[in-house]
């Protein structure tokens, strides 16, 4: 024997209702776990202290030898955040210096702090060169990076 089983109207309006809560519920979660991550832009700068220094010695042939150092020689810093670098001149008395494709320059005075402030847009790494010591062939050039996120 069969039997029929007469559904109401209201039953299947309530089936419908819980079906599509259930689809729209799973799809917006599974959204919410696709998006990317993403940490706040922070307004304050990323600062980062940097000294010169100097190292020297003499040769058995008599000869001097300098190089000169920027310590810490790399910092990493993060992309689209503004980034202030306090150098102190420690060493040498006047160290002109660029940071190449960046667009920073600047000249670091023994007892003085020079401060720069940029914001990187590109992720790379950049030199930072000092103008008054870059020939190898009179010394170790005087370079120091800044590594961009």
């Amino acid at each position: 024997m069969s039997k029929v089983m007469f559904i109401s109207k209201r039953k299947i309006q309530w089936y419908i209702v819980a079906a599509a809560l259930v689809v729209f519920g799973g799809a917006y979660i599974g959204w919410q776990q696709t998006k990317a991550a993403s940490a706040p832009i922070s307004a304050e700068p990323q600062v980062y202290q940097i000294v010169t220094g100097e190292f020297s010695t003499t040769m058995d042939n008599g000869k001097q030898l300098e190089a000169y150092v920027f310590s810490p020689d790399t910092i990493i810093v993060k992309k689209n955040q503004p980034v202030e670098l306090r150098i102190t001149g420690v060493s040498g008395q006047s160290h002109p210096f660029v940071i190449e494709g960046l667009g920073v320059k600047g000249t670091i005075n023994k007892g003085k702090t020079t401060v720069v402030r940029f914001t990187p847009t590109q992720a790379g790494t950049y030199p930072i060169i000092c103008e008054t010591h870059n020939d190898p062939k009179t010394g170790v050039p005087m370079v120091g990076y800044v590594v961009v996120q």
